[in-house]
C-alpha cells in the first residue's frame, strides 16, 4: 500500500512540475449534507445559475455516485460522464453538459467510486484531463453525496472551501454533527485548509438560522474544534417544491420568490469573499489528485 502511493505521489509531482502545464486554477466549491432530503442539490444547482448571472463560467460535478441528481433537477440527459472520460476516451469538453443560464455539469457515472482502480497511465491521463477544466471555468461546484460514506468524505476532506447544508429539524442537525465528527477523523483532513460554512435550509425565519447555527456552532467547536460561519439562510418557500417538480430552479421558475432571492444573496456573499488570484485555491485538478491520493491509501 506505501509503495503504491508513494508511486501516486511521484506520478502526480512530475505531472504538477511540467513547464507547460496552464497556471489557471478555479474556485472549487464542494457542497455536502449529513443526510438527504435537506435541498443539497437544489442548492448547489441554483448557487450555480446564480453565480453565471453574476459573469462567472460555472459547472457543476455532479459527486452522487449513481443518482443523477443535477441531471433529474434540470431535466437534462448527458450523453457521457466522467466514466467515460476515464475509461472510454472522451475529453473533458465531451462529458460537459450545459444547462440554463449557461452552467455547465457533468455526471459522476461510475467515475467516482473507480478512482481507485486506475492504473499509472490513466491517473497521468485522468489528472492531465482535470487541468483542462480548470482552464473552462472560474468556479467548479462539487454536488457530494448525502451521509458519511468514504466518497463524500473524501471529497470534503480534500477540498479548501465546503459549504454544509443543514435544515434545523434534529434529524439534520445530528446528521451534520456525525458528518463532521467523521470528518474531524479523517487522517487527510487539515482543518487550516478546509473552511466550513453552513447554509440553514428550509428555515421558517431568522430565529430558526440563527438557533440552528448555534446549536451545530457550538457543538461542533467545542467537541471538534471546528469553527462554521453561518454564510446565509434559504426559508421555507412552497415555489421551491413547485420548482423541483418542474425540473426548473428556482432562480429561474420563481426569481422574485423569497428562496430565490435568498440563494441570490448567498451566492452575491459568496462572490464578495472570493480571495485575489494570489491567493485562490489549487484548482479541480488538485482536488481530484488528492481524492485519488485517498483512495489508494486505503487499498
Amino acid at each position: 500500500m506505501d509503495d503504491q502511493a508513494e508511486r501516486l505521489r511521484n506520478i502526480i509531482k512530475r505531472q504538477q512540475y511540467q513547464p507547460n502545464m496552464p497556471q489557471k486554477m478555479s474556485r472549487v466549491i464542494t457542497v455536502t449534507s449529513g443526510k438527504g432530503g435537506v435541498g443539497k442539490t437544489s442548492v448547489s444547482v441554483n448557487l450555480a445559475i446564480s453565480l453565471s448571472r453574476m459573469g462567472k463560467k460555472v459547472v457543476i460535478l455532479d459527486a452522487d455516485f449513481g443518482l443523477a441528481n443535477i441531471e433529474i433537477m434540470l431535466g437534462i440527459r448527458p450523453q457521457f460522464n466522467l466514466a467515460d472520460m476515464m475509461f472510454r476516451g472522451k475529453g473533458m469538453r465531451d462529458i460537459i453538459t450545459f444547462g440554463p443560464d449557461n452552467i455547465g455539469f457533468i455526471s459522476g457515472g461510475s467515475g467516482i467510486n473507480e478512482m481507485a482502480n486506475l492504473n499509472k497511465i490513466q491517473i497521468v491521463d485522468l489528472i492531465q484531463k482535470m487541468s483542462e477544466l480548470d482552464q473552462l471555468a472560474d468556479v467548479v461546484i462539487v454536488d457530494t453525496g448525502a451521509g458519511i460514506g468514504n466518497s463524500v468524505l473524501e471529497f470534503v476532506a480534500a477540498s479548501e472551501e465546503v459549504l454544509l447544508v443543514a435544515t434545523p429539524e434534529p434529524t439534520s442537525i445530528t446528521d451534520a454533527y456525525a458528518l463532521l465528527k467523521s470528518l474531524n477523523r479523517n487522517s487527510s483532513y487539515q482543518k487550516t485548509k478546509t473552511v466550513v460554512k453552513l447554509i440553514a435550509n428550509q428555515t421558517r425565519g431568522n430565529k430558526d438560522a440563527e438557533e440552528l447555527h448555534e446549536k451545530l456552532g457550538v457543538v461542533v467547536n467545542k467537541f471538534l474544534n471546528i469553527d462554521i460561519d453561518l454564510l446565509g439562510s434559504i426559508p421555507y418557500d412552497d415555489n421551491m417544491s413547485k420548482a423541483i417538480l418542474k425540473q426548473e430552479p428556482v432562480v429561474i421558475s420563481a426569481p422574485d420568490s423569497k428562496a430565490a432571492r435568498s440563494i441570490t444573496s448567498i451566492a452575491a456573499r459568496l462572490g464578495d469573499a472570493e480571495l485575489p488570484i494570489e491567493e485562490q485555491g489549487l484548482g479541480i485538478m488538485r482536488l481530484f489528485t488528492n481524492v485519488i491520493r485517498m483512495k489508494f491509501g486505503r487499498k
